[in-house]
């Protein structure tokens, strides 16, 4: 199950540098391809505003 990222989303970046992935790509909000995802919660563990969770 892909994480995703909700509108609460402030695109402050964070998460990009701690998906081992590198399945999140920039945006208003930021996107987390679901087939790049490998369920590893490491963008939801640094999110400042909780936007992150899985699908």
């Amino acid at each position: 199950m892909a994480y995703v990222i909700s509108d609460d989303c402030t695109a402050c970046g964070t998460c990009i540098g701690e998906c081992p992935s590198e399945a999140i790509s920039e945006g208003n909000p930021y996107k987390i391809d679901p087939d790049a995802c490998i369920d590893c919660g490491a963008c939801a563990d640094v999110c400042p505003v909780e936007a992150i969770s899985p699908a």
